[in-house]
């Protein structure tokens, strides 16, 4: 099940992604007087096509990673004099600059669209309740305690443990102070309390924000009972089934899931007595503990998922707004979210934050499978965040992306007359080698991943 949501949640995220931003270069074209000659969602042989009364070919394609919109233009062939006008190059600087502005505006008020649909659903989130502080970490020694609620870092409010990691992300590999305001346990005392950072987490392959801080959030606990068993995983090919309650681990006693997730995770490759208990009879079974990641990275792996479980009700609040607060709110996720991914580019590029962090295709496919199977909540944010993510990255200038045609826009502007040809040829050049080198990259990370 899980690969027919992967295969379908790929499928529905880039063919609505891609349709959204290729309409944009559409929309503006046609009302800037462009003749639209064909408007295709993917590339390769068309499983569909059509015509609309203005001669426009409308096309699906075999291959749906990506899309484009061919206008008449001279630079491509020959136009007819009846139709100069219509051309693309015909048009001035600032109706060639709005076209291509349109498809990433387009990718950025889908963004928001989702988002604001997000805000009116509303979420239920766990309070950012700070279950354990690290001995000798960041947050010990800042005196951050057991019981305080995190609510708001470096003055944003974080109403959960997603906002509290995101503004994390922020301060990656960064020096200065980090603000934590905090409510005590219990009561409603707050307080600031500063962690100096030094080139935190700089560099770091796969960084986990919180554990660098020295914290772990709250949870309540949870009985070590199994479900959902991956077939060829460990604990089923060893016997065991859904609904079994672990008990012990090599005769250590096991009374919480997450001490089971970590005394696994630490143990890769080895082989455990598992003793468990099935309608009221304990039994023991040996089980060989798989491994996933390499090098250090290496962690055990089980194979089964914990059985759903209660959160209290006082560690849970609603999160929700109405059709007209949702906006503003829209708004300054999609802004914070560009932000970040901004920023993450940039520090990428200084070295503060490792290229390994880098996703291609195949992380995509399985974000977009686990977010697909998870809700439609969880489906909708994961597209608000690749429609930003592609609107960001298809305004870096450069060459061959829109941000690239967007730059030499400009100097033609200041110019009064476009660069020469020679010139645009060879950004061209340098944009596609800049380009297949960075989606190599990404698809060696995946690659390493798996």
């Amino acid at each position: 099940m899980s690969g027919l949501y992967m295969l379908f949640g790929t499928l529905i995220a880039l063919g609505v992604l891609v349709t959204i931003h290729e309409f944009g270069h559409f929309w503006v074209a046609r009302r800037c007087g462009v003749k639209v000659l064909r408007f295709s969602v993917g590339f390769g042989a068309p499983l569909l096509r059509w015509h609309d009364r203005q001669g426009t070919e409308f096309v699906i394609a075999a291959i749906p990673l990506g899309g484009y919109v061919k206008m008449l233009d001279e630079r491509e062939g020959d136009v007819p004099e009846a139709l100069l006008a219509q051309a693309f190059n015909r048009k001035s600087v600032r109706q060639r600059f709005a076209i291509v502005a349109a498809g990433p505006l387009a990718n950025f008020l889908l963004a928001i669209a989702f988002f604001w649909m997000l805000a009116l659903l509303g979420s239920q989130q766990a309070r950012p309740v700070i279950g354990a502080v690290l001995p000798g970490g960041l947050a010990e020694q800042a005196g951050l305690q057991v019981g305080q609620e995190i609510i708001a870092v470096d003055g944003e409010a974080t109403p959960g443990w997603a906002g509290v990691s995101l503004q994390l992300i922020h301060r990656l590999g960064e020096s200065g102070e980090l603000v934590l305001r905090v409510r005590e346990a219990g009561g409603s005392l707050e307080s600031d309390v500063s962690v100096p950072l030094r080139d935190w987490q700089k560099g770091v392959d796969e960084p986990d924000p919180l554990a660098a801080l020295g914290l772990k959030p709250w949870r309540p606990q949870v009985p070590p009972v199994l479900a959902d068993l991956e077939p060829q995983g460990p604990a089923a090919l060893a016997g065991l089934r859904a609904g079994d309650r672990i008990v012990a681990f090599n005769d250590q006693p096991v009374s919480d899931w997450m001490a089971l997730v970590e005394w696994v995770r630490a143990r890769p490759g080895q082989t455990v007595a598992v003793r468990f208990e099935r309608d009221g009879l304990e039994q023991t079974v040996s089980v060989t503990l798989a491994e996933q990641g390499a090098g250090d990275g290496r962690v055990g792996f089980f194979g089964s998922r914990v059985q759903g479980f209660e959160w209290p009700a006082e560690m849970l609040h609603e999160v929700s707004f109405g059709p007209v607060d949702a906006l503003p709110e829209a708004l300054r996720r999609t802004w914070s979210m560009t932000s970040m991914t901004l920023v993450s580019i940039k520090k990428m590029l200084v070295g503060e934050l490792s290229v390994k962090n880098l996703s291609g295709p195949v992380t995509i496919a399985k974000v977009a499978g686990a977010s697909a199977e998870s809700g439609i909540a969880e489906f909708l944010n994961f597209l608000a965040l690749l429609s930003i993510s592609l609107g960001v990255l298809n305004l870096l200038p450069i060459p061959v992306l829109d941000g690239g045609h967007l730059m030499f826009y400009l100097v033609e502007w200041v110019r009064g007359r476009p660069l020469p040809e020679r010139v645009q040829v060879w950004g061209m050049q340098v944009g596609i080698s800049l380009v297949v080198g960075v989606m190599l990259l990404a698809l060696f990370n995946d690659l390493s991943r798996l």
